[in-house]
């Protein structure tokens, strides 16, 4: 498969052999990540990656762009149709690329957005103060209550009349709960804010019904295509019809150059593949994985952030049993199981401090895997962890997770 690289450069054939390799023989519990159909593979690997194009199907600014406008357009009325929006762009090249399209479509340098904080779920983007958004906008955060880890919509109302944001941002990166997005909705309208909902980590389960969708109640909705949703790389914008001209205009040539044609291939394709009961079945079953690998790891004795999860996600206190969210990792990784150490909600205020794991089901169950393997996982986390990396059970360990994984390899 990979002639013309091994050919040409041996060194990064063999590098591309290896990361093959230690996905099919490792468990991915990275949320951020998933397995995508080989069919991705081949849209992103097509001859649309030399095509340069800037403007939009019709209106471009080179000529021979007749085939990328088609795909172009494709990608589009499939989105719409997947999410029932009335408008996507399709061009960004990443979802912090989406979100920085969004806010400068209707703000202005120094206006005000209200978002989630970071250690309590919310995105590097969202005005974090190492985010170069945190530099052209106002933000203030909002956060979990102290004793359920969840959004106090009342709170997030008071803070909107006080602070009178010209946004409100209603999405989060490690957030393993359930949006209210009505009340966020109402929240907006009383503050005349437009309502903006990052939903890179749940396009898939969004796309497949498995969970509310934010495109009713949203002026805007943002996502990628590499997560629950199975694609490939890049980020997509929903709005409202009247926002059109507003996000078109702030993608090119406000936000970005030239865009890739061969991620926008994989995204029409993927939103195709999103309609198929296959897709469906998938989503449904990471829904289910995650609830059981959450609960198995409580009955071990883990403290679950929220105390479940209503998503793909679980998030682990690692902390509250004497260990760093680094350690955890880099433990699990020693035995073949892929997570990230993550900040959760009692580290805020605490400087660097990392006392959390964020784990989620979405490669796992693209695997095939259900709710046996997830008791097993819960039970190889446990045996990694509860031992705190003693060599000789570590070593048991890893052979359990590499039989493990050819029993479901990802690609057959």
């Amino acid at each position: 498969m990979l002639n013309y690289l091994t050919k040409d450069d041996p060194e990064i054939a063999g590098l591309v052999a290896k990361e093959a390799q230690r996905i099919e023989t490792t468990l991915n519990l990275i949320a951020a990540e998933n397995h995508s159909p080989p069919a991705i593979m081949e849209a992103l690997g097509s001859v649309f990656n030399t095509k340069t194009i800037e403007g939009y199907p019709g209106r471009r600014f080179h000529a021979g762009c007749g085939n990328a406008d088609e795909v172009e357009r494709i990608a589009v009325d499939r989105c719409k149709a997947l999410f029932g929006a009335d408008y996507a762009n399709v061009q960004p090249h990443s979802g912090t690329a989406a979100n920085l399209a969004v806010y400068f479509s209707v703000l202005d340098v120094g206006d005000r957005v209200l978002a989630m904080r970071l250690s309590h779920g919310g995105h590097l983007s969202h005005g974090h103060k190492a985010s170069i958004t945190s530099r052209c906008f106002q933000f203030r955060h909002y956060g979990l209550t102290r004793e359920t880890e969840r959004v106090d919509y009342d709170e997030v109302h008071r803070l909107a009349l006080a602070f009178r944001p010209k946004m409100i941002v209603a999405g989060a990166s490690s957030y393993p709960r359930l949006i209210d997005y009505r009340k966020m909705a109402d929240i907006a309208k009383d503050v005349s804010a437009y309502l903006f909902s990052d939903m890179a980590h749940l396009a898939g389960l969004v796309a497949a019904k498995t969970i509310p969708s934010p495109v009713p109640h949203c002026d805007f909705v943002t996502f990628t295509c590499y997560k629950t949703l199975m694609g490939g790389r890049g980020g997509v914008i929903l709005a409202r019809e009247p926002l059109k001209a507003h996000v078109d205009k702030s993608v090119f040539p406000g936000c970005q150059g030239t865009s890739a044609v061969n991620l926008i291939a994989a995204k029409a394709l993927i939103f195709k593949l999103a309609m198929a009961p296959e897709f469906i079945r998938i989503q449904e079953n990471t829904l289910s994985n995650a609830v059981c690998l959450a609960d198995r790891l409580q009955r071990l004795g883990y403290r679950i952030v929220t105390g479940g999860t209503d998503n793909h996600q679980v998030l682990v206190d690692v902390g509250s049993r004497g260990m760093t969210g680094g350690k955890a990792e880099s433990i699990l990784e020693a035995v073949g199981i892929i997570a990230n150490r993550n900040v959760i909600p009692t580290d805020a205020g605490e400087g660097r401090k990392v006392s959390g794991i964020r784990l989620g089901t979405s490669a796992v169950s693209t695997r095939g895997m259900g709710l046996e393997e997830m008791k097993r996982i819960a039970d190889l986390i446990h045996g990694s962890l509860g031992q705190d990396g003693e060599p000789g059970i570590l070593k048991g360990v890893s052979e359990d997770v590499k039989k493990l994984c050819s029993s479901f390899p990802v690609y057959p």
